[in-house]
């Protein structure tokens, strides 16, 4: 066992034997003189007894708990690809088989939001914090996707009726555009309310579902915007003939 020894006069560090112990001799540094403290006068730090709380697993509730990421397993990435492969598959079909139903489209947007969002979640949650998981995550994306599908409302009637047109897809792309930005603030507003984020994460999230769900509507034939409007006389003119 060793001794750590100071030198008060020029401070140097080196340690010596234990047999040295409360015996005095010349630094090695400076050469004057110093005495080796004894064995009782040395500090020993030793580790905290932790007398805390214990959870199931034996952690230590008065601690802090390191969040764990979920790890992307090969079988995780195959069941992502495959959804999206499916969904471009069922995309391309209703775009070749004479366009999208409006049944269509109001499933789509209601059906894809649970999932985009679950998956969304996993990317932007504030990865200091706890991920919300099981029945909680469930309520949470289940409410999240409500909120996101009900935007839709805003782009259905809002532009329509100030503009005072037959049908959304008759407002220009600039129009469009600024009605798909408030979608996504809105959207960032209910993720952030249902799952505590800083709002920059909650526009993450919501931009994600609804660019996902606008470029599906794209690839399946869905005029969104910029279509022109109807020849009301001409319709009249057949109709009267």
């Amino acid at each position: 066992m060793s001794i750590q020894v100071t030198c008060p006069h020029c401070y140097k560090r080196f340690q010596v034997s234990d047999k040295f112990a409360g015996k005095s001799g010349p630094c090695p540094a400076c050469k004057k003189t110093i005495k080796v403290p004894e064995l009782s006068e040395q500090v020993v730090v030793h580790a905290p007894v932790d007398d805390s709380p214990k959870d199931s697993q034996g952690r230590s509730v008065l601690k802090p708990i390191t969040a764990k990421d979920p790890e992307l397993t090969n079988r995780m990435l195959f069941i992502a690809v495959g959804c999206v492969v499916g969904l471009f598959a069922i995309a391309l079909g209703f775009r070749f088989t004479g366009g999208t139903p409006l049944w269509a489209q109001i499933l789509g947007v209601i059906l894809l939001a649970p999932p985009l969002t679950r998956i969304g979640y996993s990317f932007v949650h504030d990865r200091e914090l706890a991920p919300y998981t099981g029945i909680e995550l469930r309520n949470r994306v289940l409410i999240c996707s409500a909120l996101f599908a009900a935007t839709w409302i805003i782009y259905a009637f809002v532009p329509a009726y100030v503009f005072e047109l037959d049908s959304p897809i008759e407002m220009s792309w600039t129009i469009a555009g600024i009605t798909f930005c408030v979608m996504v603030v809105l959207g960032a507003f209910a993720s952030v309310a249902c799952f505590e984020l800083e709002f920059p994460n909650g526009l993450t999230h919501a931009g994600f579902y609804f660019a996902v769900v606008i470029i599906l509507a794209l690839v399946a034939g869905v005029t969104l915007a910029g279509a022109e409007p109807p020849d009301r006389f001409a319709m009249l003119t057949s109709l009267i003939r």
